[in-house]
């Protein structure tokens, strides 16, 4: 028997969609682990996850969104792996982890498909008016305008990974051109999927849509704002299902409200949960929803048992 695996007792979920789920929960508390959970229905704050910890004193812990660094991992001196529910590691410090001899069980890519296909929500609810002419009929107005097909429009993603490349498969069936642009060489595998990779500014000048799917890391932190701005097309939609941080989000708002961005559809905030001012609510161009890109029935529980799977490992 391994030392982790003597050590792994009690297990600490914080990740509040992970213990809204009974059946992820059940499947945890099956590994014969002591569990946890979060009972405050959101994400923990920063103190919040200190007493937590403190209380439970957790040799594993389930997270999301919430912070970890040194002082967190201080209240929890048995810790020995953290599970990440979800892909994003941007609020994990991962030097603290090494640090302290923490484990970190990842897996990339598991909700590809829920955010991709959130990507096409807002897409399609943009370019064939669809959103526009909800509204307009709950106001009882008919308004005919069908807007443009996918098929007849240049998208440009930014970030061609697990998330850039599902959602370039997803476009190339409804025969949108797509171009893409990456901090590594990803040409072939853009080739594969019929699309190509082109410098930043070339995919910003000639894209009609710009998807961000990076992570948000200091090199991406506002790496849309208004130089980029002045780039892109005024007519494009602009969408971000990545990181809050990635856009700045109040000049790419301003820019949709002065008519110098065609749109705007994001799914992250500079804070969360964010509150819409009623100038932006009111704006049938701008396109807001609560961080549900991998908040899908099936993503959920692929995010969980992934976690739940890097806690059994460890206990092989």
């Amino acid at each position: 028997m391994s030392t982790l695996q003597k050590k792994i007792a009690r297990v600490a979920v914080s990740a509040a969609s992970f213990v809204k789920n009974e059946t992820l929960v059940t499947e945890l508390r099956q590994l014969g682990v002591e569990v946890s959970l979060n009972t405050l229905g959101r994400v923990m704050s920063k103190d919040e996850l200190i007493q937590f910890w403190r209380e439970c004193r957790p040799d594993a812990a389930i997270v999301g969104t919430e912070t970890i660094d040194r002082a967190v991992l201080d209240a929890a001196p048995s810790l020995r792996l953290i599970a990440k529910y979800g892909v994003g590691l941007d609020n994990i410090d991962e030097a603290a982890l090494t640090h302290r001899s923490v484990r970190l069980g990842w897996t990339g890519g598991v909700n590809k498909r829920a955010v991709a296909e959130l990507v096409l929500a807002f897409a399609l609810g943009h370019f064939r008016n669809a959103s526009a002419s909800v509204d307009l009929m709950r106001r009882g107005q008919w308004v005919k305008d069908g807007g443009v097909q996918l098929s007849n429009l240049r998208v440009g993603i930014v970030g061609f990974g697990h998330v850039g490349t599902d959602l370039a498969g997803l476009l190339r069936a409804f025969g949108s051109e797509v171009v893409c642009h990456d901090i590594v060489d990803k040409s072939r595998e853009a080739a594969q999927l019929g699309a190509r990779q082109v410098s930043y500014d070339e995919l910003l000048k000639s894209s009609d849509m710009v998807t961000f799917h990076v992570p948000g890391t200091a090199l991406t932190r506002g790496m849309f704002g208004a130089r980029e701005l002045e780039i892109v097309k005024a007519s494009a939609l602009v969408l971000n299902t990545s990181r809050g941080s990635v856009i700045d989000f109040a000049a790419a708002t301003n820019a949709v409200l002065t008519g110098k961005l065609g749109g705007l559809a994001v799914d992250v905030y500079p804070s969360e949960p964010y509150q819409l001012s009623p100038e932006l609510a009111g704006c049938s161009r701008i396109y807001c929803t609560p961080h549900i890109g991998g908040n899908t029935r099936e993503a959920v529980l692929a995010m969980g048992r992934s976690a739940i799977a890097h806690i059994r490992d460890a206990l092989i």
